[in-house]
């Protein structure tokens, strides 16, 4: 299974100056119950903007043209693939996303209800007709967070 793994706001807005500008501790426990055991496979500015480095217990790779020590690094996420087993989750920023499109088996989002505007705001890319969606429910009984799940048209 390849995924993609994503948070957007009702603007689908992925990010704000290399941050995710919003906070819900249900979402981060999920991701790390998703991501645990794991590959998870990400650009440059999200490997930055991460509090802490590597994420723990799972295989971390970035992708990046410069290298950073001690971290697995590759120019392409074609080069990562071909070095993985097991499940991998794409964990952004957009780019990631952007080619992850074309590789990925399933589209995993959390939809959080705080808008976001302003600049330097990135965006989730444009879901095109390849991915069939499934309703949109809550994250966890009782969440403000809603969640809903791309699968590929076969």
């Amino acid at each position: 299974m390849k995924g993609i793994l994503v948070a957007t706001s009702p603007e689908g807005i992925i990010g704000k100056d290399n941050t995710i500008p919003w906070h819900y501790s249900e979402d981060l426990k999920r991701f790390k119950r998703l991501t645990i055991g794991k590959t998870v496979i990400m650009g440059r500015n999200t490997w930055e903007s991460l509090p802490i480095k590597p994420l723990p217990e799972r295989r971390n790779i970035i992708i990046t043209r410069s290298l950073i020590e001690n971290m697995e690094c590759f120019k392409s996420i074609n080069e990562a693939l071909k070095t993985c087993e097991g499940d991998i989750w794409f964990i952004g920023g957009a780019g990631i996303y952007e080619e992850a499109m074309d590789l990925a088996d399933c589209i995993d989002m959390t939809l959080v209800p705080d808008s976001v505007s302003g600049k330097n705001c990135i965006y989730f890319p444009e879901i095109g007709n390849e991915w069939k969606e499934s309703n949109e429910k809550p994250l966890e009984k009782g969440s403000i967070l809603m969640h809903k799940i791309y699968t590929r048209r076969v």
